[in-house]
C-alpha cells in the first residue's frame, strides 16, 4: 500500500486542522505524498533548521569560527522559556545551533542571524540543499512589539515542501554538520505535535513553529523496524492543545501507510 496524494488530501482535509501544507515522503525510496505543499504559511520557528544547516556548511568551510561570540544585546528577545543566553555572554557556534533547535531559544536564532548573514544563508541553502522558496530575512521576536530589526528585507519563508527536501537532506547526511543537526532534533523538547501520534518504538527528530496564527511540525520518523520518513506539516491553526491534538491524530491516521510501506 502507497499513500496517495488523493487519499493524504483527504486525511488532511479530516484533521481539522486550518489550511494544512503536507509532504510525506519514504527516505529509502522516494516515494512521496504531497497535500498543498508549497502553501505560503510563514515558518515560524521552522526558519531555525535551514539557518542552522546554513551556518553549519558555513562553518564547515571556515566562514564562521567556532567562538567565542558575544551575545549582542539587540538579539534579546522573549522566548517560551528564559533563555540562557545574556548579553555580552560568549557563546559558541554548537551552543547556538543547540539552542535554536533543542529550545527553539530565538536570541541563539538572532545570533545566528548575525553570523551566517541573512542573503549569505539564503543563497547557501538555495544554490546548496535546493531549498529554493526559502528565504532567512528576517530575526525572530518573541511577543509583541516585534524586535527592532532594521536589516530585514521581507518575511521568512520556509513552506511544508522545503522543509521535507531539507530533512532528507540532514537524514541522508547530505551536508557538513548534517549528523549534527540530526541529533539536535532528535532531542527536540516540544513534543505535543506529531510525536504525540507516534508508535511505541519509533523516534521522532524534529522541529516545531508556532506562533497565534500558524501551527507546524516537520521532521525524521523513523520507525521501529527502522524504516525511515521524512514528515512535514504545516497550518493556519492557532498554537494550542487542541491544534496539537489533531497534529497527533494525523499522524496515527498515517501511520497505517507508513507500517505498510516498510
Amino acid at each position: 500500500m502507497r499513500l496517495t496524494d488523493a487519499e493524504l488530501a483527504l486525511l488532511a482535509e479530516q484533521s481539522g486542522l486550518i489550511r494544512p501544507a503536507i509532504a510525506v515522503a519514504c527516505v529509502r525510496d522516494g516515494a512521496s505524498a504531497a497535500y498543498a505543499p508549497r502553501r505560503p504559511l510563514y515558518p515560524a520557528s521552522m526558519v531555525k533548521v535551514p539557518l542552522v544547516a546554513a551556518a553549519l556548511i558555513l562553518a564547515g568551510r571556515g566562514e564562521i569560527a567556532p567562538g567565542p561570540h558575544p551575545i549582542d544585546p539587540a538579539n534579546l528577545t522573549a522566548n517560551d522559556e528564559p533563555s540562557p543566553l545574556v548579553a555580552g555572554y560568549s557563546s559558541t557556534l554548537e551552543e547556538l545551533c543547540t539552542l535554536s533547535i533543542v529550545r527553539s531559544d530565538n536570541v541563539a536564532t538572532n545570533q545566528l542571524f548575525d553570523l551566517a548573514g541573512r542573503e549569505r544563508a539564503t543563497a547557501v541553502v538555495r544554490a546548496e540543499l535546493g531549498l529554493l522558496d526559502t528565504g532567512l530575512r528576517r530575526k525572530l521576536s518573541g511577543g509583541h512589539p516585534l524586535l527592532r530589526d532594521p536589516a530585514q528585507f521581507g518575511r521568512n519563508t520556509h513552506p511544508a515542501s522545503d522543509a521535507a527536501v531539507l530533512m532528507r537532506a540532514i537524514v541522508t547526511h547530505s551536508f557538513p554538520g548534517a549528523s549534527l543537526l540530526f541529533s539536535l532534533l532528535a532531542r527536540q523538547e516540544w513534543n505535543t505535535k506529531l510525536s504525540a501520534g507516534i508508535n511505541a518504538g519509533d523516534a521522532f527528530a524534529h522541529k516545531t513553529g508556532d506562533t497565534e496564527e500558524v501551527s507546524h511540525d516537520g521532521g525524521i520518523l523513523v520507525t521501529a523496524s527502522g524504516e525511515r520518513f521524512v514528515v512535514a506539516v504545516y497550518s493556519a491553526s492557532a498554537s494550542c492543545e487542541a491544534t496539537d491534538a489533531r497534529f497527533a491524530a494525523l499522524m496515527r491516521a498515517m501511520r497505517p501507510w507508513l507500517e505498510a510501506h516498510a
